[in-house]
């Protein structure tokens, strides 16, 4: 039964249905259960720093169960979405509430879509990375796959990577340039992988274009099938859902350094050098992408065998409240900074 644990995490898409088949204030419900009910439930339950054993660990490798949790999230967020598209196109809203079931449906992609899609995209078999690409697609974010894999791996934690925040940055100004950024170094990574191939530019295998087709293509197809509002509304929700991802790339990352080695190389990719979170409901919701810790030491480890190490700097909120207090930067400051290693702060 424990392995089902994980089930939990599909009461996000739950409160987005709510949310979608509400008026008022009933189209924030995913909103006030992110943001009020899940860090009050982290707080209830407190935190979970132990760790499976080995045995259980090779049980767990093999599971299929885990799998298709994940696998489940593909029809549930397109299902979904094709109904707040509907009532998008059927029902007259107020501003309000319009931002309210955009905020649902945004918080919708950022958990169930773009973290989903981040766990798939570091799987092997073909099927699996397809699947966390068509998962980006909404989000309007399926370069993240290509940087996030080649470039953010290779760079965390250094002044090369521009989902790392610096310290003393704020969120704000963390959305400007790690989204800039990314998009560049996604072309860089894409353009140094055609080279290693011998390919040129105007490849098949060059999946920016890909991307720069896909996505129109979407857009375009919610256009045609819906309306030209539910298009406006798709296109505001795939920017809040990516927001939502450099959140979190702003909680997980900030102010943490990789320092040279004498050869002039970085150091390699410790626990020390992403900011961990041991929250059980938030662990749960999000498939443990809270122990970022051991997912950037060891990215191919599947989400339901991470671990928690205790070198690892650690949030002293789960995720949502963390979010919330970024957004308060003077706040965020006043008690993240100390946290920060203090040799960091001078790298």
């Amino acid at each position: 039964m424990r392995n089902l644990k994980y089930l939990f995490a599909y009461t996000v898409p739950l409160s987005a249905f709510i949310s979608f088949e509400s008026m008022g204030l009933g189209t924030y419900t995913s909103v006030i259960y992110a943001f009020i009910i899940l860090p009050f439930l982290d707080l209830i339950t407190g935190k979970g720093s132990e760790n499976i054993s080995k045995e259980k660990a090779n049980n767990k490798k093999t599971s299929w169960v885990f799998d298709v949790m994940l696998y489940l999230n593909l029809p549930i967020v397109f299902g979904l979405l094709w109904l707040v598209f509907s009532k998008i196109q059927t029902q007259e809203y107020a501003v309000y509430e319009l931002i309210g079931l955009g905020l649902s449906a945004g918080i919708l992609l950022a958990t169930n879509a773009i973290n989903v899609a981040h766990e798939l995209g570091h799987r092997t078999p073909y099927f699996e990375r397809f699947m966390g690409k068509l998962l980006y697609m909404p989000c309007l974010y399926m370069h993240f796959y290509i940087e996030h894999n080649f470039g953010h791996h290779l760079n965390v934690a250094t002044p090369n990577d521009g989902a790392t925040a610096k310290y003393n940055q704020t969120v704000f100004s963390f959305w400007v340039t790690s989204v800039t950024k990314q998009y560049v170094d996604a072309w860089n990574c894409q353009i140094k992988l055609l080279k290693t191939q011998n390919r040129p530019f105007l490849s098949v295998k060059n999946d920016m274009l890909w991307y720069h087709l896909i996505q129109p293509t979407y857009i375009f197809g919610v256009f045609y099938i819906f309306s030209f509002d539910a298009m406006l509304f798709a296109i505001a929700v795939g920017v809040v859902s990516f927001l939502f991802l450099e959140s979190i790339n702003y909680i997980e990352h900030y102010g943490l350094r990789r320092f040279k080695t004498p050869s002039g190389r970085y150091e390699r990719v410790q626990p020390q050098h992403s900011w961990n979170s041991n929250f059980k409901i938030g662990r749960i919701v999000l498939y443990e992408l809270t122990r970022h810790s051991d997912h950037h030491f060891k990215s191919s480890k599947k989400y339901q065998l991470l671990n928690s190490y205790d070198q690892s700097p650690t949030l002293p909120l789960g995720y949502p409240a963390s979010i919330l207090l970024s957004f308060i930067p003077p706040l965020w400051f006043k008690i993240m900074n100390p946290r920060v290693p203090e040799e960091m702060k001078k790298n």
